[in-house]
């Protein structure tokens, strides 16, 4: 029998949901060969819908969707939400909510955007919620569009790495990659079968989402309110979500059935609550573990299937997609081979410290949800802070996302921050100047020096000179293809300083 050939991708990613295909079309935007391996034959569920699918969007995932054209589709995509009934409830307050922190609301006309002096008004704005399945559906249309081949009902069943590639086992094939990233949550079959180390912390409880019918819909008030057992959310007419402070004794351990659901709500609430049915449950649990690399040989890890924690505050998405934006063109200029030394390393260097802030901001909201006094005690003390201008601020800027800074060195203070939207006096905006893969030099006073730094390294740094309605001091700045700041100036450029940092980034 001849031998049957066996082609060759740049990258293989196992996981089709948002930050595996968030990746792939970053990839396919340098060109690459992807490949999408998934599990599930069918993208769509009902926990991806309303009310279980709501997801929070933060300032820098808007802001990767805006640089790459996708946030008119996926504002189009939450609209169409937004009118459907079940979403009410979600708008039905007084206050437009900024966000909560284990459940203490904080709100938008409480924050100070002036404590954010590198932030620009931008249309990506500081947070949005969509549902996962418009945000899936969304990625999925641009990925297949952009060339990305997307193969449903394929699990990976074991892993063969070499020095040069490696092979993927998935759905009963062979297929060969030079990189491969499991984005495939957090029991990752690419995680386990690499053998990455993933430590952490047990669970304290089992949450509950369940969607039930009552036999007596204003049994319960509605809101979110806080008990001796535990904690729970209720929207009529019978949207519940709680949490047992059992150590996560029934995660995954049994199915979810009307009987142990109403057992658990008794308990919760305190009340002899009685459920008629139950139309959709899913449950959930705060452990938290992390990997201790994110890279071993040709293989990565990116969103949960790195990290994992509990979904409070909605963090865990916009980790995911941090993720793929950062390693997105730093994975390509390593295919390519234009890659400077170390640059695929600085994935891990500045997404692991971000990864951990997130677990750690995850378990302090847990221990604000404790069952006992001390904590009642302190909580009270933090809903005081949230309620002043300073603690909204300070709570709305951890969970937007906005004060995300790099390490990246360099004197000045905008360096390893977001690119603000800088609104050119042609009526351009910088946002908007970040569509392809390339970084960008943005030179405020057109100067030679820095047209000439751009041009030794054209094809991978763009060269704008205009100027823009509101300078913030600047005079000049380079940028990552992620949005990342990676050297600015006042008044006069140095033209070496430049270079150095382009040298650094781009090869």
């Amino acid at each position: 029998m001849p031998h049957r050939h066996i082609a060759l991708h740049d990258a293989i990613i196992a996981g089709a949901g948002p930050v595996g295909l968030f990746l792939a079309c970053e990839l396919r935007l340098a060109g690459l060969s992807v490949l999408v391996l998934e599990q599930a034959e069918d993208p769509h569920s009902p926990l991806k819908q309303l009310p279980f699918g709501m997801r929070g969007l933060s300032a820098p995932t808007l802001e990767a969707l805006y640089r790459r054209g996708l946030l008119d589709d996926v504002v189009a995509a939450q609209r169409a939400d937004a009118a459907s009934p079940a979403a009410a409830h979600w708008a039905q307050q007084p206050r437009r909510p900024a966000g909560h922190f284990a459940g203490i609301q904080f709100y938008q006309d409480d924050v100070d955007p002036a404590a954010w002096p590198w932030h620009l008004p931008s249309p990506a704005g500081t947070g949005m919620a969509v549902t996962l399945e418009a945000f899936e559906t969304v990625l999925a249309a641009r990925a297949s569009a952009m060339g990305v081949c997307i193969r449903r009902g394929c699990s990976v069943e074991g892993l063969a790495p070499s020095e040069d590639e490696v092979a993927v086992h998935a759905g009963g094939e062979t297929f060969r990659t030079r990189w491969l990233i499991g984005c495939d949550g957090g029991r990752s079959a690419v995680r386990k079968a690499a053998g990455f180390d993933f430590p952490g912390t047990d669970p304290e409880f089992t949450g509950y989402s369940v969607e039930v019918e009552m036999a007596d819909a204003e049994a319960l008030p509605p809101g979110r309110h806080y008990t001796a057992a535990g904690m729970y959310t209720y929207a009529l007419p019978g949207t519940i979500a709680m949490v047992d402070f059992d150590g996560g004794a029934f995660y995954r351990t049994r199915p979810i059935t009307r009987e142990h659901v109403e057992a658990v709500l008794r308990r919760v609430t305190g009340t002899t609550v009685t459920l008629r049915a139950l139309r959709l449950a899913t449950s959930w649990t705060d452990r938290a573990h992390q990997a201790t690399a994110y890279r071993k040989g040709r293989i990565l890890l990116a969103g949960d299937a790195a990290h994992i924690h509990s979904p409070l505050g909605g963090q865990g998405l916009n980790l995911g997609i941090g993720d793929a934006m950062n390693l997105g063109w730093k994975l390509a200029a390593t295919i390519r081979g234009t890659a400077p030394a170390g640059l695929l390393d600085s994935y891990e260097a500045e997404r692991r410290p971000v990864g951990a802030q997130v677990l750690d901001w995850s378990r302090a909201q847990v221990a604000l949800m404790r069952p006992s006094p001390g904590t009642r005690a302190l909580a009270a003390i933090v809903r005081d802070l949230t309620a002043t201008r300073d603690g909204a601020t300070y709570f709305a800027e951890r969970v937007s996302g906005v004060s995300l800074r790099y390490a990246l060195g360099g004197a000045h203070p905008l360096t390893g921050r977001s690119l603000p939207d800088f609104a050119l006096v042609d009526g351009r905006r910088a946002g908007e100047l970040l569509r392809g893969s390339a970084g960008l030099l943005l030179d405020f006073d057109t100067r030679p020096s820095l047209r000439a730094v751009a041009a030794r390294w054209d094809g991978r740094i763009g060269y704008t000179a205009c100027d823009v309605r509101e300078r913030l001091g600047l005079s000049a700045v380079l940028v990552r293809p992620d949005g990342v700041v990676a050297w600015a100036s006042e008044d006069t450029p140095d033209e070496s300083e430049a270079a150095r940092a382009a040298e650094r980034w781009f090869g």
